[in-house]
């Protein structure tokens, strides 16, 4: 039976959600605090943990980096709709952490019987990935912990996707490190290079980008910044699966990891070479027209598309229609099918497609259904995405086509 740990420092929110989960047959062990969840997960040895974020003697943040140094296991964070409260979320993820799912604050129609069903939900797709726990990182919380005190405690370092072997469509993968047997991890992004990709040749005119990513993505998608060259020029649209609030504080930290600048879109916002827009939460991002070297951005608020607003399909579709100079797509991590459809608009239209390995990607699904289409130009690891790019539009005097 899958086994899972409910950490939360309210006995309601760990009667409510431990009982949801019991009644769909999964076992069940609580902690009431980040210490007890450190012990918890070493007697009990849970297939999945749910992380209170703000809890006593030990947050959430730090539970998750003392786990994933100890004792690596798939995380879902649940954290309250606030400004801190995404920062703190983000922060976890950044530790480790594999997905999260926002308590209900009254701002709209969830509830405490909504949260329950989504957190079932969740694990369900997170219990039936193909998960080695020989594969599991330490190095997500290492790597942090290291580069925090080589910067004094103020540098945020990265985390690690890699390999996990098994066969399954969705895997979860979550680093390698110490104590992890040559072989099974394969990629990893601890050690990857911030330092931005050098353009060598002459870039394409101000190219358009397209990233999508879902379950395990912000931290990838952070280190893709980072690398991200400022001399490309490019204007890039991020549809990260997020809600509203903390899509604006995932783009202000994209903004602090990269050369460009990044800010969440708006309605009727103009997008200019070397600018980023993230999609907001809870509504699709459109390209509206290419004005010259810019782009006109609409917002909109149509049915979810794959059960999700904003959808990578509806970006990627537009920017398709629409942008007429150079074109990549990008599907990295993630859960689904969202951006496969979007991956064969932009190929059918001549644009460059890149889809993330399952080597590197903590889950293995939007990349795997984007290559099943056979639309896919190329397939890199997480630490090659910015090169794959940077290939794709720039030249070394002759045509790439």
């Amino acid at each position: 039976m899958t086994r899972v740990l409910v950490v939360d420092d309210s006995k309601f929110m760990r009667t409510v959600i431990g009982n949801a989960l019991e009644a769909a047959d999964y076992d069940v062990e609580t902690a009431a605090n980040g210490s007890d969840a450190v012990d918890a997960v070493a007697a009990f040895d849970p297939d999945v943990v749910t992380m209170d974020v703000e809890m006593p003697e030990l947050d959430g943040i730090d539970a998750v980096e003392r786990i994933m140094a100890t004792n690596p296991t798939v995380i879902l964070m649940l954290s309250v709709h606030t400004e801190q409260g995404a920062e703190a979320t983000l922060d976890a993820l950044e530790r480790g952490a594999v997905d999260f799912l926002h308590k209900p604050d009254g701002s709209d129609s969830r509830n405490i019987a909504h949260l329950s069903d989504e957190v079932v939900e969740k694990v369900d797709e997170l219990a039936e990935a193909n998960v080695s726990s020989v594969a599991l990182a330490r190095a997500s919380a290492t790597a942090y912990a290291t580069r925090s005190e080589r910067a004094g405690g103020t540098e945020r370092g990265p985390t690690t996707g890699n390999a996990v072997a098994g066969g399954s469509d969705t895997q979860i993968n979550l680093g390698t490190g110490p104590g992890v047997p040559p072989g099974i991890g394969t990629g990893s992004t601890a050690t990857e290079d911030p330092t931005p990709v050098t353009v060598d040749g002459e870039p394409a005119d101000a190219p358009t980008i397209v990233l999508g990513a879902s379950t395990g993505g912000p931290k990838i998608v952070e280190r893709l910044f980072e690398r991200l060259p400022a001399e490309l020029g490019a204007k890039l649209l991020v549809v990260q699966h997020m809600p509203p609030g903390f899509t604006e504080r995932f783009a202000d930290r994209l903004d602090s990891h990269s050369a460009y600048d990044v800010r969440e879109a708006t309605d009727r916002d103009r997008l200019r070479p070397g600018e980023a827009a993230v999609a907001p939460g809870n509504v699709h991002l459109e390209v509206a027209a290419e004005i010259g070297d810019s782009l006109r951005l609409r917002l909109t608020d149509g049915d979810r598309v794959h059960g999700v607003r904003p959808a990578i399909d509806v970006t990627m579709e537009s920017a398709a229609k629409r942008v007429s100079n150079g074109l990549c797509g990008v599907v990295l991590t993630g859960m689904g099918r969202d951006g496969a459809a979007g991956i064969e608009a932009i190929k059918g239209v001549g644009g460059h497609t890149i889809a993330q390995d399952e080597a590197t990607s903590p889950v293995f699904g939007i990349p795997c259904q984007a290559i099943e289409t056979g639309c896919v130009d190329t397939i890199a690891p997480a630490e090659g995405i910015i090169d794959a790019i940077v290939d794709a539009f720039t030249t070394d005097g002759e045509n790439d086509e």
